[in-house]
């Protein structure tokens, strides 16, 4: 199983490098859960229309499929809440599951884990991040 971990280290880079792996990586058509903190009343009501909220002991668990208004939102939105978190989306996590492989955005898309990819979508993250320096701690693991 192909793995790639990814921790953004400079919270100050901008969110074009996490639209290119979202706009690469999701579809829509995709399963997808948002997972949001039970006091984020506005991103629950935000990605209820998106799916069915279940609630779990401090999260709320949003599951539905990504729509193109969804995909939409992922790939324009740019949060103003900066205060702990340079975020990239509003949800506090994003799980994708597809024909690519798994896609989860975390802590606001500051974390991302891809597993079960193929080479070629590993060249295509590698490319992405290569620009980057040490903004970003990349871990790539093949087997």
């Amino acid at each position: 199983m192909n793995y790639v971990s990814i921790d953004m280290v400079d919270r100050r880079v901008s969110s074009s490098w996490w639209r290119e792996l979202v706009r690469h990586f999701v579809r829509a058509g995709d399963e997808v859960e948002l997972r949001c903190w039970k006091e984020e009343t506005e991103e629950i009501e935000a990605a209820s229309w998106y799916g069915t909220p279940t609630e779990e002991r401090t999260e709320i668990s949003i599951r539905g499929t990504v729509t193109d208004e969804l995909l939409r939102e992922l790939l324009t939105e740019e949060p103003t809440d900066k205060s702990i978190y340079n975020k990239m989306t509003r949800y506090f996590t994003v799980n994708i599951k597809n024909e690519l492989g798994y896609f989860s955005s975390q802590h606001y898309g500051t974390e991302m884990y891809l597993e079960d990819l193929r080479e070629k979508d590993i060249g295509f993250v590698e490319s992405v991040f290569s620009p980057y320096g040490d903004a970003f701690s990349v871990l790539v693991e093949r087997g």
